[in-house]
This record gives C-alpha cells, sequence and structure tokens, in this order.
C-alpha cells in the first residue's frame, strides 16, 4: 500500500440484548469481520461496538461510525420482528437515503441460512 492510499475502514454494530449483557457471546460480529476478511483483497480497518437493541444507542452508535470517518457500516442483530426490536426505525432515524428493496433482498437471502431473518 502506498503511502497515499487510504485504508477503507468499516464499521460493525452488533445490537443484541443478551451478547451486550453478557449472556452468550457475539458471534456474528466476529463472522462479519471474518467474512469482509475473505472478500475484500485491499486493505482495511475495522471499528466494532456492541450494544443493547435501545434507540438512542443505536442512533449513536450509527453516527459516531460515521463522524470517525468509517467508509461503510455494517449492523447486525436487533431481536426479530417483535415489539422489543426498535432497530429499523433506529437505524432509519439517522439514515440520508434509503435504498428500497435492499432490505428485503438481505432478508431473502438471510432467511437461507437462518430460520428468523
Amino acid at each position: 500500500m502506498s503511502n497515499t492510499e487510504k485504508k477503507a475502514k468499516i464499521g460493525i454494530l452488533t445490537i443484541s440484548d443478551r451478547a451486550s449483557a453478557g449472556v452468550y457471546e457475539d458471534k456474528s460480529g466476529v463472522a462479519i469481520k471474518e467474512c469482509l476478511e475473505l472478500w475484500i483483497k485491499t486493505p482495511f480497518e475495522c471499528d466494532y461496538k456492541l450494544i443493547p437493541d435501545e434507540f438512542e444507542l443505536i442512533c449513536e452508535a450509527l453516527r459516531s461510525f460515521c463522524d470517525d470517518g468509517c467508509d461503510l457500516v455494517l449492523s447486525t442483530g436487533g431481536t426479530g420482528p417483535a415489539l422489543r426490536d426498535i432497530t429499523p426505525e433506529a437505524t432509519l432515524a439517522v439514515c440520508q437515503k434509503e435504498l428500497p428493496g435492499f432490505g428485503e433482498l438481505m432478508r431473502m437471502t438471510s432467511l437461507k441460512y437462518v430460520p428468523t431473518a
């Protein structure tokens, strides 16, 4: 990598009440980083956060990643399709542009691996 070449910075946000409370280990954030290391051939660095499913904490973490210069922010978790899950609403609250249909495609693909996707 040359001195002028900038390393990409990727934020990985795991949103989980139980993992953030230490009930179990966060495996999804680790899996995302492992996939990125397989798929991305250019140098990059990751910034990782694990937080509970709380509206303000999610908004704050997403904004922080962007303010800290992340080129890409990936999130995983939330409690699923339940009243407690406010991850989608918090994410939309900080987004400037939504990609219609992209979420549906990701959920459809995820169903191949996780029945509750």
